[in-house]
């Protein structure tokens, strides 16, 4: 099936019907995953999906619907609703199409030949989860998941918008318990990359799954302090997502977020730089083009510290009298609204250690749950696991505490260490923010 023909016929079909203008998005996708724990199978599964949404404007009132089905005689039916639906709802001001702006050839490489069979997935579950039992103090197994897949995206306008896009992914990861009844401890470990060769070694990730197990066993609560807070790379990440929650376009514009008057000020310690960009090669979020149909560009985000720009799709570039910058997601049901794409904090120049070594009393985080930040005021507090740090060290396990402080003054006084690796597509190297509080005993 021709991708951009078959959208281009749902254009036209909308048009016919009575839209001003619309567009369309296609995704169609491939997935097989397995699940295994204690040596069984407890799944295998292979799943294929085709959606299509489409966007119709009739003046400045707009309406999306989606449908699973590719058949196109029943496209016509499908814009006569969405036309119908859109006729009907209140005038939105800055609703509209993206400007057309060409889609420059790029190759990101996101697509991998190698389709796995189910039992190479398997064999990669087994590996992973026998190295967690493998490990010392390890007593049981929530299981190893390895998984495939394969999306394809399409996206027609009727400004003559046209273009689309290929993605694999490959995914492995393991949990493992230590100890027994209530003094019982879990943890996990997983990798994910568009290429299987860049995938990490199964057995190595069921190992440190089950090597984090057993240094959580016997967990002290600590006594509430005020103290120097080190973020693991594997929760450091969520700080960039408060980051990038607080500067986007929709939440500007609404007046929502706590950095909404900080554009050109500096918002994170000297020297630091947040990148976006949408064009790595291999990258877990890249792509060529937006939700919109806009390519994007290389940013940094904020620079020296300095806030540099919002993420924006063009309602809320609208809304703020600015232009997009190439930062619209949307699925096939619902409208385009800003995200990043690829994000990563850059990384310092000390060790983890370094970073660590000064401090006499303080927390390593390396689990967060739950989660009540102020988008207003920046307000934050989240609970946490890991251990405590004494003397520059690791020492005794720590649960159920909660970490609060205030977005922008642990913004201005993050560190960096040089540990950054792209696993997540939202990335950060080991942190370290000073004057937090730990709630505990």
């Amino acid at each position: 099936m021709d991708r951009l023909s078959t959208l281009s016929d749902l254009i036209a079909a909308a048009k016919r019907a009575g839209a001003d203008a619309a567009d369309a998005v296609l995704v169609a996708s491939t997935a097989l995953s397995v699940k295994r724990r204690l040596g069984a199978i407890e799944q295998l599964e292979r799943a294929e999906g085709f959606d299509i949404g489409l966007r119709v404007f009739v003046g400045k009132r707009q309406a999306i619907v989606s449908s699973n089905d590719p058949d196109p005689r029943s496209f016509a039916a499908l814009a006569e609703r969405t036309v119908a639906m859109a006729r009907v709802v209140p005038e939105d001001p800055f609703a509209g199409l993206a400007d057309l702006v060409p889609i420059p050839p790029v190759d990101l490489d996101l697509e991998d030949p190698v389709e796995p069979s189910a039992e190479s997935l398997l064999q990669r579950a087994a590996a992973a989860e026998e190295a967690a039992l493998a490990v010392k103090g390890v007593t049981n197994s929530e299981g190893a998941d390895a998984s495939w897949g394969r999306f394809e995206i399409a996206l027609v306008a009727s400004t003559g918008l046209a273009g689309g896009y290929v993605r694999s992914a490959h995914t492995i990861s393991a949990t493992a318990l230590a100890g027994s009844g209530t003094g019982m401890e879990r943890d996990y470990d997983w990798g994910s990359t568009v290429y299987l060769s860049d995938l990490e070694d199964p057995a190595a990730i069921g190992r440190r799954a089950g090597e984090q197990a057993v240094r959580r066993l016997n967990p002290t609560r600590p006594k509430t302090a005020r103290l120097p807070v080190v973020y693991d790379p594997r929760v450091s990440g969520s700080l960039l997502g408060h980051l990038s929650g607080a500067i986007n376009g929709a939440a500007v514009a609404r007046g929502t977020s706590f950095l909404k008057d900080r554009m050109g000020q500096q918002v994170l310690a000297a020297g630091l730089t947040v990148r976006d960009d949408p064009f790595r090669r291999r990258g877990l979020r890249s792509r060529p083009f937006d939700g919109e149909g806009m390519p994007g560009a290389v940013r940094d985000i904020v620079a020296d510290g300095v806030l540099t720009t919002w993420f924006m799709d063009w309602r809320s570039a609208r809304q703020l009298g600015l232009a997009s910058t190439g930062h619209a997601v949307r699925g096939t049901a619902g409208p385009p609204g800003p995200a990043p794409s690829n994000l990563w904090l850059l990384p310092g120049t000390a060790s983890p250690a370094e970073l660590m070594a000064d401090i006499r009393e303080g927390l390593y985080v390396t689990e967060m749950m739950g989660s009540s930040i102020n988008g207003l005021t920046g307000d934050y507090s989240r609970g946490a696991a890991g251990f405590m740090i004494r003397d520059g060290q690791l020492a005794e396990p720590v649960s159920e505490v909660t970490v609060a402080g205030n977005l922008k003054d642990m913004f201005l006084n993050m560190i960096p260490a040089n540990d950054l690796r792209f696993r997540t597509g939202m990335d950060c190297p080991t942190v370290r923010i000073e004057g937090l509080t730990m709630a505990g005993s």
